[in-house]
């Protein structure tokens, strides 16, 4: 008769382990242990415990100081943009592009980000790889003023090959209830400001590898227009402007300036924008006020990709905008530019009803998007230098 419970294999035996089915735990805590110091440096004295702890903890007693507290929270990964960085085993980036992504979503309320953790998902632990990562990530976190509190490595060997890996992280933030910003804010006569973006940021990558594959691309091709290799310059990690706009909020000069912001992922510019665009009014957008960065007119241009399908889908050399009372609009762009970030007035918000109808062949009209039931986003003019 077979044998249906049959006894635990001896100890001495060469039975199955967790490492013969692809989980080495040994090679996590290697990885815990590269990546252990660059994670400490984002901690404050408001952070308590240390790596390996069950659960980040983070002194909020600042908040008793705050009239009515908000929390803010945001969550997001990086995308495809990780075919790039596993093909040229560059993995460090990665990691800012990660923590751009939640953290500007948190500051477009207002809110100061606390804390950050992140989710580490991959094939096979490579130690070497998964402590770049964090590296980025804790880069990322000290450039946003934001403490990586926590995170999880999982090791997933027989549903994501040995090279692949996926990464997401959430953070929360604070805002003071009266200074929350949002379209309740948004006023006619306001003025949009468009900050630079330091490339195409976390999105579009799909699109853009294929274009790349298209057109027989290679990562380590020189691009003149680029001063590096196209690897290179698909690599440059999204920006991080929630130091810059914190300042702005802070700042003596534009205390109640900002009306509203809203960061530019995908979707593109025009339907990022409407969701901060309340009923009733609309932006006007202007292309002819910016000149993209080289990789968009690359892009379009290997893959023959429509104009009005790229700015659905890139940020278009705009990764942030912010609508601003039009009388500190001079000293708003002052403050940016002291910290190094180029900005400029790229539209203005009107009435919906005076919006024009749009005429000439790149107009068009942008509401509803991202399911919010909000204003409209005119996209006029052109780029100077594209047809």
């Amino acid at each position: 008769m077979n044998d249906t419970n049959p006894t635990p294999q001896d100890a001495r035996s060469s039975g199955i382990t967790y490492a013969d089915s692809g989980v080495d735990t040994a090679a996590g805590d290697r990885a815990v242990e590269l990546m252990k110091e660059a994670v400490a440096a984002t901690h404050g004295p408001q952070v308590l415990g240390g790596i390996g702890a069950f659960a980040g903890l983070v002194d909020v007693s600042a908040l008793k100081t705050y009239d009515r507290p908000l929390l803010a929270s945001s969550t997001d990964g990086v995308g495809t943009k990780i075919a790039i960085a596993r093909e040229l085993d560059i993995h460090d980036t990665i990691g800012r592009d990660l923590v751009g992504m939640v953290v500007d979503d948190i500051i477009v309320v207002g809110a100061e980000p606390l804390a950050m953790t992140d989710y580490i998902a991959c094939g096979t632990v490579v130690p070497e790889r998964i402590a770049d990562i964090v590296r980025g990530i804790a880069e990322g976190c000290r450039l946003a003023g934001c403490a990586l509190v926590g995170g999880e490595t999982a090791e997933h060997p027989g549903l994501m090959a040995p090279e692949d890996y996926d990464v997401a992280g959430a953070a929360v933030g604070v805002v003071e209830a009266a200074d929350l910003l949002g379209p309740e804010r948004v006023r006619p006569g306001d003025v949009v400001i468009g900050m630079d973006a330091s490339g195409l940021h976390s999105n579009g990558y799909s699109l853009v590898r294929a274009v790349i594959a298209a057109a027989g691309l290679s990562l380590d091709t020189a691009v003149e227009d680029f001063g590096r290799t196209l690897g290179e310059e698909l690599l440059e990690p999204t920006r991080i402007y929630t130091a810059d706009l914190l300042a702005v909020l802070r700042d003596a000069r534009t205390i109640g300036a900002v009306h509203a912001l809203s960061h530019v992922t995908g979707g593109g510019l025009a339907a990022n924008l409407a969701r901060v665009i309340p009923r009733g009014l609309a932006a006007r957008i202007d292309r002819s006020r910016w000149e993209p960065g080289a990789v968009f007119s690359r892009v379009a241009g290997w893959g023959a990709v429509p104009q009005l399908d790229l700015e659905g889908t890139l940020n278009m050399g705009i990764g942030m905008i912010a609508l601003v009372d039009a009388g500190s609009a001079d000293a708003t762009l002052a403050v940016l530019s002291e910290r190094g970030l180029g900005a400029r007035v790229i539209g203005e918000v009107i009435g919906e009803d005076s919006l024009p109808v749009p005429g000439a062949a790149l107009e068009h009209v942008v509401t509803g998007a991202k399911g919010v039931d909000g204003g409209a986003v005119l996209m006029a003019g052109q780029h100077a230098g594209w047809a």
